[in-house]
C-alpha cells in the first residue's frame, strides 16, 4: 500500500535513489505505473513496475550518480530535470534527462522521460572542446 503522506521532497529523493541504484524504493511506483520513455530517435513504454525497472536496467546496467537536478511541482506531481553519470566497461558515461511524474496516493502512477542519449568519455570531450556552455 502506498504512503499517502509522502512529501514532494521524499518522492524526489526516492526517484533519484531509483535512478542511482536501479532499484525502486517500496511503493515509489504504483504497481500499474505507466512509463513512456523517449531516448533519441526512439520511443519505449511499459505498463507496470517490473517493465519500468527493465527499461531502466537495459539503458543503464549499473549504479550511477545524480550530481545535479531541478524539480518543479505540478498540479498532479512534479517535473524533474537531472544529469547522471556512471561507469560501464571501464568507460565514463553522462546523460541529461527530464521527466514528468504524476502522483496519486503517494506513488508515481505515470512517468514520461526524455533523455539526451548516453555520452561516452570521447563524446563528452568532443563537446567540451567544441562548445562553451553559458551554464554547466
Amino acid at each position: 500500500m502506498a504512503t499517502a503522506t509522502r512529501t514532494l521532497e521524499q518522492l524526489v529523493q526516492e526517484f533519484i535513489e531509483f535512478n542511482e541504484t536501479g532499484t525502486p524504493p517500496p511503493d515509489l511506483f504504483a504497481d500499474d505505473v505507466f512509463v513512456d520513455f523517449t531516448p533519441p530517435h526512439w520511443r519505449l513504454q511499459a505498463g507496470d513496475r517490473d517493465g519500468l525497472v527493465a527499461l531502466r536496467s537495459a539503458g543503464h546496467p549499473g549504479p550511477s550518480t545524480v550530481p545535479s537536478y531541478r524539480v518543479d511541482a505540478t498540479e498532479k506531481g512534479f517535473v524533474i530535470e537531472w544529469t547522471e553519470r556512471w561507469t560501464h566497461d571501464g568507460m565514463d558515461w553522462y546523460c541529461r534527462e527530464i521527466a514528468r511524474c504524476d502522483v496519486e496516493d503517494g506513488s508515481i502512477t505515470e512517468l514520461s522521460v526524455y533523455c539526451t542519449g548516453d555520452w561516452d568519455t570521447s563524446r563528452v570531450a568532443e563537446h567540451a572542446a567544441t562548445v562553451t556552455l553559458l551554464r554547466p
